[in-house]
């Protein structure tokens, strides 16, 4: 693979990959759930605590090992490459591609309503997956560029919200009565989940190590001053939401974004946050379009997939069959409407490996100790083992309150990962054919 992309891309591609449409959303089910703009901002702090937690980890694991693919490099290396395999399918099946579907259709929605135009939205998703996937098919710096042009929009519009809220709407003094300022652990946990999720999606950068240029430095540097610049943007949205709004009025307002705009703007401000989703959307799909298909790259360079994914075109040194058969599966998704149902299936799945992946820290350390390969060189987790297992403990934590609260959702998720297994069983038992056939070759070529 091709390494042309630097430190800017790399930071782009990490905040590109957790800033979406929910940040214009998402306040008002924190709001919900603590109901004091005390609580309401410190669950967005911490939750960027915590997202910083787990870049420092991503960053001594990319400094450790830039390899492609990630999080599966890790399992694979760590662990074993069953337990690799395993993420790497239920990514592919339901996590990335069915976030997409519905973030396309997302996009085609906002789309319609921006421009007016008369046609279906699966049309609109579709043309929009066809193109960007072309794009991300021309070459890893088309697609890196195009990545970090949607990011920088994305900054703009938060910048110009921040601005707007700050600056053409007037503070609104609420008074908290006592059952506002009640409030408990179990509360400010429910609160938390929404925000860990909207943290999200910094992991996504280290797939593509393999293509950043001198990544033990870019990589992990990448990965804390976007997750850092992420934490500014939310908590900077969510003081602006509160001030505008109140606590009462942010809990009560599905879209607070635009109820802020609009009260700077009117209209014109409510169609400023619907063309700023938009781009977000938009953003999101370029960087999962660049980011993901290295994971099933890996997969089949290992021959635990189907091979011909592996292969790189001769002129852009890019996968381009793992990137289209991603962008197809995630048009099958989109078309079958079901992809809001998928998204239910995979919370526990996602962060039952974010857990495991920070685990392998511990396997690494020990194995550099022993001698047995290199330590990470620059950067390290500040804290560990204690911050380490904190942070694992969290995404565990999380994977319980979600089987606690949607059981059946879960148990299907689960199934899904289950499904992997015969998968596996079959590549790599063709892996140990392939092996045998080709000691036989070798001996009789010997001999003769």
């Amino acid at each position: 693979m091709a390494r042309q992309l630097g430190l800017f891309d790399a930071t782009m591609l990490v905040m590109g990959g957790i800033v979406g449409a929910g940040i214009f959303m998402n306040p008002y089910v924190v709001a919900q759930q603590v109901h004091t703009p005390a609580l309401i901002l410190g669950a967005w702090i911490f939750g960027g605590i915590i997202a910083m937690d787990g870049a420092f980890i991503w960053a001594e694991l990319a400094a450790t090992m830039p390899a492609v693919g990630g999080q599966y490099a890790y399992l694979r290396d760590a662990y074993h490459p069953m337990i690799a395999f395993l993420y790497g399918w239920v990514l592919l099946l339901v996590i990335q591609t069915g976030g997409m579907a519905a973030v396309s259709i997302t996009f085609a929605r906002y789309f319609l309503e921006l421009t007016g135009v008369h046609v279906q939205d699966w049309v609109v998703a579709i043309t929009a997956l066809g193109a960007l996937t072309l794009i991300n098919c021309l070459g890893v710096k088309v697609g890196g560029r195009t990545q970090s042009a949607f990011m920088v929009m994305k900054i703009i519009a938060i910048a110009a919200l921040v601005i707007c809220g700050l600056g053409l709407t007037e503070r609104r003094v609420t008074t908290s009565t006592v059952a506002d300022q009640a409030w408990s652990l179990s509360s400010f946990g429910a609160a938390m989940v929404p925000v860990l999720f909207a943290y999200g999606g910094w992991q996504t950068a280290n797939f593509i190590a393999a293509e950043v240029k001198e990544p033990k430095k870019n990589l992990p540097r990448g990965l804390l001053i976007g997750v850092l610049g992420v934490v500014v943007l939310y908590t900077a949205v969510n003081w602006v939401c509160l001030r505008a709004l109140g606590p009462q009025t942010l809990a009560a307002s599905t879209t607070p974004a635009t109820a802020v705009m609009r009260l700077a703007l009117g209209q014109q401000g409510a169609k400023f946050v619907a063309a700023a989703i938009a781009v977000s959307t938009l953003g999101f799909l370029s960087q999962s379009i660049l980011t993901a298909p290295r994971v099933y790259f890996a997969m089949a360079d290992d021959g635990l997939f189907f091979r011909r994914v592996a292969w790189l075109a001769p002129v852009t040194r890019v996968p381009v069959i793992a990137i289209v058969l991603q962008s197809a599966w995630t048009i099958v998704i989109a078309l079958s409407g079901r992809y809001e149902q998928i998204l239910n299936y995979v919370i526990a799945m996602d962060f039952l490996f974010f857990g495991l992946t920070a685990t392998t820290i511990f396997v690494f350390r020990r194995r550099a100790a022993r001698g047995a390969m290199n330590a990470s060189t620059g950067y390290r987790m500040p804290g560990h083992p204690v911050t380490t297992a904190v942070f694992a403990a969290i995404c565990w934590w999380v994977v319980g309150n979600t089987i606690y609260r949607y059981p059946q959702n879960s148990l299907i998720g689960f199934g899904f990962l289950l499904a992997g297994s015969p998968a596996y069983w079959f590549w790599s038992r063709k892996i140990r054919l392939d092996r045998r056939t080709q000691v036989l070759t070798d001996d009789k070529e010997s001999k003769t």
